[in-house]
């Protein structure tokens, strides 16, 4: 029997990147194990149906926080993806009550679901409810220091998985990333935007010095890792960390999406920095590589086909450069 697979919020970036990555393996004869998946998102400014296209799977339009649709679908599931998130820092400074009521009320409901069915859930977080270090890498044993109202509303969605685990013996893991980046991704986060700017003959925009440092995952990776998270056993381990050590500072970013274009230094705009910016993240996964995963994709060249997809499908971005 299939396993049957509830992913929320997975018409967005990497939400949508899981679900192809599973409709995959729905086809392949020596995969682990074959799936039923079941989308549900309610298709914010970051949701979009058409990143879901040539995938098998059943589509649901709603909101995690809603109890009544949310433990119909947990009922009827084996494992709980939870990718459903407001994502961006920027927007959490602007206004931050719309990531409380997802990141957290939301997650909360689908933990509610999953502890009356005894439901498995993999709670996607990120590298930012850790806060910034400047040497070192972040394990996942770290207390977590979250700088930005986005961060924090993670870690508060964290910390719920942690006490349902804790006080329910809830099946359920913690699995926190370093910056994602590829096709598909929303152009108001760092590397789509720069792309886009460069296309539309725009600057390219960096906060503060450029300085700031991030480590590097495909979103293809970002979903192996979290297919390869589901099939294994990590001990009674609840939180697993997701890195690559390809650790780039924000300006070399931008150099690099400048050389694809045959640009200079010139098309650079340094912009006043982000309140309570973040310095550097690195990630200790010394427990998924120990395990056997590993990433597949170089960054250089992940970049650049990154950098062509925008180039061939601008139908599927522009319009969304008014909300961005």
């Amino acid at each position: 029997m299939p396993v049957k697979l509830l992913v929320t919020g997975g018409a967005g970036f990497m939400g949508s990147a899981f679900v192809r990555k599973m409709s995959e393996q729905q086809t392949d004869a020596n995969a682990s194990a074959s799936y039923d998946v079941t989308v549900i998102d309610k298709l914010t400014y970051a949701g979009n149906k058409s990143n879901l296209s040539g995938t098998n799977h059943k589509f649901v339009k709603a909101d995690i926080s809603n109890k009544f649709v949310v433990e119909k679908l947990v009922k009827n599931s084996d494992i709980v993806v939870n990718y459903a998130a407001e994502t961006h820092v920027d927007r959490s400074i602007k206004s931050g009550e719309t990531f409380v009521k997802s990141n957290v009320l939301g997650t909360f409901m689908l933990l509610e679901a999953a502890r009356k069915f005894s439901k498995k859930l993999i709670q996607i977080s990120t590298d930012e409810v850790y806060g910034s270090v400047d040497n070192g890498r972040f394990r996942e044993t770290d207390s977590l220091l979250p700088n930005s109202p986005y961060a924090a509303s993670k870690a508060s969605a964290d910390l719920l998985v942690r006490s349902f685990i804790k006080t329910y013996d809830l099946d359920a893991k913690i699995v926190r990333s370093c910056n994602v980046f590829g096709h598909h991704q929303y152009p108001e986060k760092f590397i789509p935007r720069s792309i886009t700017n460069i296309i539309e003959g725009r600057k390219l925009q960096i906060y503060g010095d450029g300085k700031n440092i991030r480590e590097w995952v495909h979103v293809d990776d970002h979903a192996s890792a979290i297919n390869f998270i589901i099939n294994n056993d990590f001990n009674g381990g609840n939180v697993v960390n997701i890195g690559t050590g390809n650790e780039k500072k924000n300006i070399e970013i931008a150099k690099l999406v400048l050389e694809n274009f045959g640009l200079g230094l010139d098309m650079i705009e340094f912009v006043k920095d982000r309140p309570g910016h973040d310095f550097r993240y690195a990630m200790d996964w010394n427990l998924l590589r120990r395990k056997g995963w590993r990433p597949s994709t170089n960054f250089n060249e992940a970049l650049s086909a990154t950098i062509e997809w925008y180039r061939e499908n601008k139908k599927w971005w522009k319009p969304l450069l008014k909300y961005s």
